[in-house]
């Protein structure tokens, strides 16, 4: 027993030399210091912003003193009490949380029923025009969930909010309530917005899939039903599950589509209700929502990381062989080829020929000739309040454009610059901890919808803290709020890059005398300049059509496209509105089609990655 204390002393100091070495080593990798310093970065700004609103839910805010009996400051759950249990509680979240819900389940079922089935005819059958088809369904996918919703209204709005009414009910077509406004429409354009996602998930799990599976299956004397059921439908079950969930996740945050089609006619959701909360100076109950909708939103994309690791069960065994062999449709292959067609018509044509013939009409649904001008593009000294020339000649339009540029280049430009740093200090990290959680940092902002980011944001930079003063009003918390809700996609982008370049390059001009910055500046960025300008030109496209973050945290003096728009139609000024629509469209397809220039992919595979 006396020999233990002399057997660990030696052992004691090895370990306490092997925690030295690997300290003074990691010391000599300047893609430690990179880690920390980003990961104190984002914590700040991604991190803090979540705690801060999930304080506010139990904090006494600003001028609810006389409500809760309490002093500013003192913690309480007078706000959890209103929001759950109170009179108020079925308006301010039951009723929006059994919409929400209602609507996303539905979406959901649909949007699975239509895109498996186009996803088949894709990419396993002999359908007329494939590869065309491949690319133009999912183009909706491309253009702003909202784009439908306005080409809905202007179609079938009615009477029941004023303003100008629809094509239909200018022509003497009255529309019930249920088809203009509120659950029905919601469905259907949510349906039409999500069919591509799952049309390019379920599409990508039908071209691994091996077909000798079904061949086997075939000399055994298995019908093609059983071969549907019992073979093709399990091994494409996480594909399946994962469109599902990311669509349910999306719908759970979606703010523009119930904003336009929804509270005109009081049909709220959860985004809606957070908005009013906040629109009415009710942080403490926003914060209540805004934490309801980040639950629903985490707990729905824990679910689908764990179908992600439950997909690895699911490999095909064989080579791929024949997988391009397709199906032949027979006597169905020309409704197969007008189904997908007419998809391309209702996802597609007929919303952004709609839009555009809106912005041409003098008064809505009438078609003669002397009803069409371009008085709302390039018109000036019109009859309106507030709008008095077209909008190419309307200053607020181009600031609009210039603070668009402006916010959404700059945080685009930072997102995917941060990105690739994120991506080399993850790969390059020596203190596995740091890289992981890093890793996890960067991805937060994906858990939490974007109405509920845009609320943290606003809870934590609304007023002044230390010496961070109150951002609100001020371009540069738009800009860093997209900075954060981008970093998701940028750092993967970054990520996925640095894996596939190993140290050799770096390591030959270290050996030549290259510092770290020369390094980095000479060799890792231009090496991985494709990567870079993609990561910058996907957050740019999002930022363009994003609707989220801007509609919390701009105001007038910082309107976007997106805002401007929606303060259009809440002018009713419909044409000029559906225009500026147009012109998000138009940057956002051209964006798309520059992404597929750099990268050299087709649009399904660049989306689809």
């Amino acid at each position: 027993m006396s020999g233990l204390p002399t057997c660990s002393a030696p052992m004691q100091t090895s370990a306490l030399h092997k925690a030295k070495h690997r300290f003074a080593v990691a010391k000599q990798e300047p893609a430690n210091l990179l880690a920390l310093l980003l990961l104190m970065f984002f914590a700040y700004l991604i991190v803090a912003p979540v705690l801060s609103i999930a304080t506010d839910a139990f904090v006494v805010q600003s001028g609810d003193e006389m409500r809760t009996h309490q002093t500013e400051g003192a913690t309480t759950s007078y706000y959890l009490s209103r929001a759950l249990t109170s009179r108020m509680s079925q308006l301010l979240l039951w009723q929006p949380l059994q919409h929400t819900l209602s609507v996303a389940a539905l979406t959901v079922f649909f949007a699975l029923l239509l895109g498996v089935a186009l996803a088949w005819l894709v990419n396993r059958t002999d359908m007329f025009g494939r590869k065309w088809f491949a690319t133009a369904l999912i183009v909706p996918f491309m253009l702003p969930s909202w784009t439908f919703a306005l080409a809905w209204t202007t179609i079938f709005k009615n009477r029941t909010i004023g303003g100008q009414p629809g094509w239909l009910e200018a022509m003497g077509v009255t529309m019930p309530d249920w088809i203009a406004y509120g659950f029905f429409p919601m469905v259907v354009i949510l349906v039409i917005h999500y069919v591509p996602l799952v049309i390019l998930i379920v599409g990508n799990a039908l071209r691994r899939f091996d077909s000798q599976l079904e061949d086997c299956a075939r000399i055994l004397g298995a019908k093609r039903k059983t071969i549907t059921l019992k073979i093709i439908l399990p091994l494409i079950r996480p594909a399946l599950l994962s469109a599902a969930l990311l669509i349910f996740a999306d719908c759970i945050g979606e703010f523009a589509i119930p904003y336009i089609l929804g509270l005109p006619v009081n049909f709220n959701t959860l985004s809606t209700s957070l908005y009013r909360a906040l629109d009415s100076r009710q942080s403490g109950v926003a914060a209540v929502v805004a934490l309801v909708i980040m639950l629903i939103g985490i707990v729905t994309l824990i679910i689908d990381m764990r179908m992600m690791k439950e997909a690895r069960r699911f490999i095909t065994v064989g080579v791929k062989g024949q997988m391009e062999r397709t199906n032949r449709l027979g006597i169905m292959r020309v409704p197969a080829t007008g189904l997908a067609s007419l998809f391309v018509m209702i996802g597609v044509a007929i919303p952004l020929i709609t839009l555009f013939l809106s912005t041409i009409m003098i008064l809505p649904g009438r078609f003669n000739p002397e009803n069409f001008t371009f008085d709302y593009w390039i018109g000036e000294n019109l009859d309106t309040l507030a709008l008095h020339s077209g909008i190419l000649f309307t200053r607020e339009f181009w600031d609009a454009v210039w603070n668009t540029v402006m916010i959404v280049g700059s945080a685009s430009l930072i997102s995917g610059v941060l990105g690739l740093l994120v991506g080399y200090a993850v790969i390059r990290c020596t203190i596995p901890w740091v890289g992981q959680f890093l890793k996890q940092v960067t991805f937060m902002p994906y858990l939490v919808p974007g109405i509920a980011f845009a609320a943290a944001f606003l809870s934590l930079f609304a007023v002044s803290h230390g010496p961070i003063p109150a951002l609100y009003g001020l371009p540069v918390l738009l800009i860093i709020a997209l900075i954060a809700e981008q970093m998701p996609f940028a750092s993967r982008s970054g990520i996925a890059a640095m894996t596939q370049l190993g140290k050799e390059p770096e390591e030959a001009a270290r050996i030549a005398g290259a510092n770290w910055w020369t390094r980095l500046m000479r060799i890792i960025v231009p090496i991985q300049a494709a990567p870079l300008a993609t990561g910058i030109l996907l957050p740019f496209i999002s930022g363009i059509k994003g609707v989220s973050l801007f509609i919390i945290l701009a105001i007038p003096a910082t309107d976007v496209l997106t805002t401007y728009s929606l303060r259009l139609i809440d002018y009713n000024y419909d044409q000029a509105a559906n225009a500026v629509v147009l012109m998000i469209a138009l940057v956002a397809w051209g964006g798309t089609v520059l992404i597929q220039r750099i990268s050299g992919t087709g649009l399904a595979q660049g989306l689809e990655s």
